[in-house]
């Protein structure tokens, strides 16, 4: 199975049982709120997000590889375990570089929103799952 394919399925059945093989031991992380090195600390952060978000759904639009550079674009939603649980909805981009062994060493991940858009939804959504 190529990379594409393995991503594919990841963010289908994202948070669970994804292929940390794919990456390498000290890949980068970034997004809005995170940046880090090291696969381990991105377990970590997968493991965060399915023990304290519920109904987490990544839906991938898109995916293309153009030499050791894959782009995606998504939706992240999930439900906020407060007391009206609202349903947050994060659309965005992810760039992954390769390494000359196939192995992702850089996630970077672009929010199509800002991180007070985020908040909003968090304040302002009143709906139920």
């Amino acid at each position: 199975m190529d990379i594409i394919q393995i991503l594919q399925q990841d963010y289908q059945r994202f948070p669970e049982n994804q292929t940390y093989s794919i990456y390498a031991q000290d890949v980068y992380f970034q997004d809005p709120l995170n940046k880090f090195r090291g696969v381990e600390r991105y377990k970590q952060m997968i493991k965060f997000i399915k023990t304290v978000f519920l109904n987490t759904k990544m839906d991938l639009h898109e995916i293309n590889r153009v030499g050791d550079t894959i782009k995606t674009e998504w939706t992240l939603s999930w439900n906020t375990p407060l007391p009206w649980k609202p349903r947050i909805s994060i659309s965005g981009s992810s760039e992954l570089r390769l390494n000359t062994q196939g192995l992702i060493v850089s996630h970077i991940d672009y929010w199509h929103c800002s991180r007070l858009d985020v908040l909003k939804q968090h304040l302002f959504s009143l709906k139920s799952p």
